[in-house]
């Protein structure tokens, strides 16, 4: 309950701050796909509080799909390297989708779901990797800029790993 009461504030927060001020500006397209990734999110979450009663597995669970959110929803709305409309962005919602199949071959049991996050940090890299071999870094603050968010989108899916794999040796 309290879960889906956050997703209502989080989706009326847009509709306030228009009400204040002009420098918010959000469409009906703006406001469904935000409510749909609340809804995904707040879904992918209580679908794995079912799955396990273990600490350690929903712990893992709202931290990956925290990352994935987080990741999403700042390159929809800024883009992660360079503007929004830079191509490489669409890169990271197909890293959550890798994550997701591969959570599926392992049966979203905590072993594999472990694996999956190492999979997504990775391709993560990867993505980083390309990014600046593309020249996408510029100037040294873009480079950092970079190489920062690449790090904590990376990082957290690593704590996620941890967490799952925790979970798996305990056998939740």
């Amino acid at each position: 309950m309290v879960g889906w009461g956050l997703a209502a504030l989080l989706l009326a927060a847009p509709w306030l701050a228009m009400r204040v001020t002009d420098e918010v500006a959000w469409s009906a397209g703006d406001f469904a796909l935000f409510a749909a990734m609340l809804g995904g999110a707040g879904l992918t979450l209580e679908l794995a509080a079912m799955r396990s009663r273990d600490l350690a597995y929903r712990a893992g669970a709202v931290l990956a799909v925290g990352a994935a959110f987080l990741m999403v929803w700042a390159c929809l709305a800024v883009g992660i390297v360079g503007g929004e409309g830079d191509p490489i962005n669409l890169a990271y919602p197909g890293v959550v989708v890798l994550g997701l199949a591969a959570a599926a071959l392992g049966r979203f049991r905590a072993s594999g779901l472990s694996r999956a996050m190492l999979v997504v940090a990775a391709a993560l890299v990867a993505v980083a990797v390309f990014a600046l071999a593309r020249g996408a870094g510029g100037p040294p603050g873009e480079t950092t800029a970079i190489l920062v968010a690449h790090g904590v989108f990376a990082g957290l899916f690593l704590g996620a790993s941890l967490l799952f794999g925790l979970a798996a040796r305990r056998g939740g």
